[in-house]
C-alpha cells in the first residue's frame, strides 16, 4: 500500500509562469528518478510508553521497517540556486533590505513569490513521485527474495516531506490566521485529531521520522497535541550534522567505516567510499538526545527505536 492519503497534502497551485530554463529542469528532474539519497533496513527494537500509537502504527518489536530518506535531490537545489539570485536582485524592487544573501525573500503575493511557491511544490510532487518509485523498486525486491511477501505485507506507514513550505491555517495572537510555514530542517508533526490525518492514525497523531545515522539507528514519533501551539506542528526530521560533509570526509576513510559497521552487524552499501565517509556516524549529533529533547518540549512523542541492520547510501 503505497497511498497518498498516508502523505502530506499540498495545496492545488495554480498553473505558475516557466522557470527561467523549463529544458534545464526537466533535464534535471528526469536525472533524479530511483536514486535515493539514503536508506536502512531496520529493526524496531523498543517499543515506549506509547502502545497504543505503536499498534496504529504497525509497529512491533522485531519486525524489519524500511526507512527511505529522499527528495527532490538535485531538482530542488537548482530551483533554491535560481530563485535565490532572483530574489536578490528583485528584493530593492520590493522595499527589502537583506542583511545577508542568504535571507533573500519576495513578497508572497508578487509574480515572482507566486512563481517560487508553484516552482517549488512541482519540486515536492516529484519528491513524493521518486519516493513512490523506490517504495516499488524495494518490494520487488523483498517479493524477489521472499516470495510471500506482498504489497498488503509492505504496507506504507506515513510519507512524510521537509524542507517544504506549507499553507495552513494556526491560531496566532487568540486568533486564526492563515500562514505560509515553511520548515527548514523540520517536519510537520500533526497531533491527535487532526482533520488532514487517515481516520487510522487520526486517534494517535502523525507519524514523525526522525532518522539517526548508520551507526545509531532511527526513532519513530508521533505528534503531540501541544506542538499546534508550541510550534505549529512542527518538530526535527532528523538527529542533524555535527559536522560538514567535507570534514567527515576528511576526518574519516570510508572502508573504515564500513569494517567498523560491519563489526556491529550492520551492511553498508554506497556508490562511493567519499559517500560513506561523509555519513559516518560520528558526523551526526546523539539521535537520543535529540528526540528526547523533542519530546520534552512537547513536540512530539517518543513512540519506537530502531536499530540498522542495512544502509545503502545514494
Amino acid at each position: 500500500m503505497h497511498t497518498l492519503t498516508h502523505a502530506p497534502s499540498l495545496p492545488a497551485a495554480e498553473v505558475p509562469p516557466p522557470p527561467p530554463d523549463p529544458a534545464a529542469f526537466r533535464r534535471i528532474g528526469a536525472a533524479q528518478w530511483e536514486l535515493p539519497a539514503s536508506g536502512a533496513m531496520q529493526v524496531p527494537v523498543r517499543v515506549f510508553a506509547d502502545a497504543p500509537a505503536a499498534a496504529a502504527f504497525g509497529l512491533r518489536v522485531g519486525e524489519a521497517v524500511v526507512m527511505i530518506h529522499c527528495g527532490s535531490r538535485g531538482l530542488g537545489h537548482q530551483i533554491g540556486t535560481d530563485f535565490l539570485a532572483r530574489m536578490v536582485e528583485e528584493a530593492p524592487r520590493h522595499g527589502l533590505v537583506l542583511p545577508d544573501r542568504e535571507l533573500a525573500c519576495a513578497p508572497i503575493a508578487s509574480s515572482l513569490g507566486q512563481s517560487y511557491l508553484g516552482v517549488m511544490r512541482a519540486a515536492v510532487n516529484c519528491a513524493l513521485a521518486n519516493r513512490q518509485i523506490l517504495t516499488h523498486l524495494v518490494r520487488e525486491v523483498f517479493a524477489h527474495f521472499f516470495p510471500g511477501a506482498t504489497t498488503a505485507g509492505l504496507p506504507l506507514l506515513y510519507d512524510v516531506s521537509h524542507n517544504t513550505c506549507q499553507v495552513e491555517t494556526h491560531e496566532v495572537d487568540s486568533r486564526r490566521r492563515v500562514l505560509h510555514v515553511h520548515r527548514k530542517g523540520a517536519t510537520r508533526a500533526l497531533g491527535p485529531g487532526h482533520p488532514e490525518l487517515p481516520a487510522a492514525l487520526r486517534p494517535v497523531g502523525q507519524p514523525v521520522l526522525i532518522g539517526g545515522s548508520m551507526g545509531t539507528g532511527s526513532f519513530i514519533l508521533a505528534g503531540s497535541a501541544t506542538g499546534e501551539a508550541l510550534a505549529f506542528a512542527s518538530a526535527c526530521h532528523g538527529a542533524g550534522r555535527a559536522m560538514s560533509r567535507r570534514q567527515a570526509a576528511h576526518t574519516w576513510q570510508g572502508r573504515t567505516v564500513v569494517d567498523e559497521l560491519a563489526a556491529r552487524g550492520i551492511s553498508v552499501r554506497s556508490a562511493s567510499s567519499r559517500g560513506i565517509a561523509e555519513e559516518a556516524p560520528g558526523a551526526y549529533k546523539d539521535v537520543t538526545a535529540v528526540v528526547e529533547a523533542a519530546q520534552a518540549a512537547g513536540l512530539a512523542r517518543i513512540v519506537a527505536r530502531t536499530r540498522p541492520m542495512l544502509c545503502v547510501k545514494g
